[in-house]
């Protein structure tokens, strides 16, 4: 007996039979067509004709003439789906995979080829479901249960075989979920998928890049209770996530809440230790992490009125984010003028803010304005 698998464009040269539902201990579908019955010698007649309209039309008929035979519909949907894929019909190929699917449902190899019409079709709900689906299937593998009567040995040698047949598919599914989250454009949806994606590869090789897709889609969705809990919950996997620190050092930063200056402070020092942007092989984004981490902690300070432990703070932010971020690196410019101004160096001052209002930045309005009024302290002071 051997299973079917493969594409119509392929000619399968030796069929196996007929039940296609999983025996109790497997977690994988596996199609299988017996040689010498109908169904085989209805393929083998199928795979002999070499006009593709017509091995169309005899794959429908396939599904019509075998539709008590589970494994046959299932087997001739999915073969109809690649064949739909292979005119451009990408629809019709993704409702004949759903039929496949439903007569093979943990079936990897039908979840593969369905997933890779989803991404041609562009269908990132699609994709989605797919890929989650396969996940599911692929943490399956692992979580069986030894069969009565087999060795010890004989199972793991038995578990080590299914997990290395289904590595490629299960690789290739994990990164087709990463990538319709990366190209879902709407934080709702996105949010959505990351959920799905993360039940289903809970130990995903792209757990960093998701989750800073997911704390990026909360911010943009304004809720702040969910995102804290999953910045929390990120940290909790991986304490030196720096999207995440950065995350809760602004949030707690904005909060006048009752404590939230002390987690403001504690998060961002987190962050800048993190970053280690003082490290030969740091890049501009651990650099713009640091630069961001010393200046939350610069404003804390300043709501603090700790103004002399603000300065070095900013002076450090400013250092890092020059010609990196430039409206972090404004809004450094400004807390520093805001700070000389309070000690009355006002040259100091005037210098900073005169750096700030060249820029086209949020902090542009507000730096003028100061710079406005420390030109005034200094004229009076003459």
């Amino acid at each position: 007996m051997r299973r079917c698998s493969g594409s119509i464009l392929l000619v399968v040269l030796s069929l196996s039979f007929a039940v296609f539902i999983p025996h109790a201990s497997a977690q994988v579908d596996h199609i299988l067509i017996a040689a010498g019955t109908d169904e085989d010698r209805a393929l083998q007649a199928i795979t002999a004709e070499q006009d593709a309209p017509k091995k169309l039309a005899m794959f429908v008929e396939f599904v019509q003439n075998f539709s008590s035979n589970p494994a046959a519909v299932a087997y001739g949907n999915w073969q109809l789906e690649q064949a739909y894929q292979a005119t451009g019909d990408l629809q019709k190929a993704l409702d004949y995979g759903d039929k496949a699917l439903a007569g093979s449902p943990r079936n990897l190899d039908i979840l593969v080829s369905v997933a890779g019409v989803a991404q041609a079709a562009k269908n990132n709900a699609k994709l989605m479901d797919y890929a989650a689906k396969g996940g599911e299937v692929c943490l399956s593998i692992a979580k069986q249960a030894k069969p009565e009567g087999m060795s010890d040995e004989e199972f793991a040698s038995k578990m080590k075989e299914e997990k290395e047949s289904a590595q490629g598919s299960c690789d290739f599914l994990e990164a087709s979920g990463f990538n319709a989250i990366a190209s879902e454009t709407d934080p709702k949806s996105r949010m959505a998928d990351i959920e799905k994606f993360t039940a289903a590869f809970p130990d995903s090789k792209f757990q960093d890049q998701v989750s800073n897709y997911a704390l990026d889609a909360l911010s943009q969705l304004k809720d702040n209770a969910r995102l804290v809990a999953y910045a929390e919950k990120t940290l909790a996997a991986n304490p030196t996530s720096q999207p995440a620190l950065l995350l809760l050092a602004n949030f707690y930063g904005d909060d006048n809440k009752a404590g939230g200056a002390a987690k403001a402070i504690g998060y961002s020092q987190k962050l800048i230790e993190a970053a280690k942007a003082d490290a030969p092989d740091a890049d501009k984004a651990r650099k713009i992490y640091a630069g961001v981490g010393h200046n939350t902690l610069g404003f804390v300070y300043l709501k603090q009125e700790k103004t002399m432990a603000a300065i070095p703070e900013l002076k450090s932010a400013a250092a890092l984010l020059k010609g990196q971020d430039e409206a972090q690196y404004a809004r450094a410019l400004y807390g520093l003028g805001f700070a000389y101004g309070k000690l009355n160096k006002l040259t100091e001052a005037r210098e900073v803010l005169t750096e700030a209002v060249k820029m086209q930045s949020p902090w542009q309005a507000m730096s003028q304005d100061l710079l406005t009024k420390v030109n005034a302290a200094r004229a009076k002071g003459k």
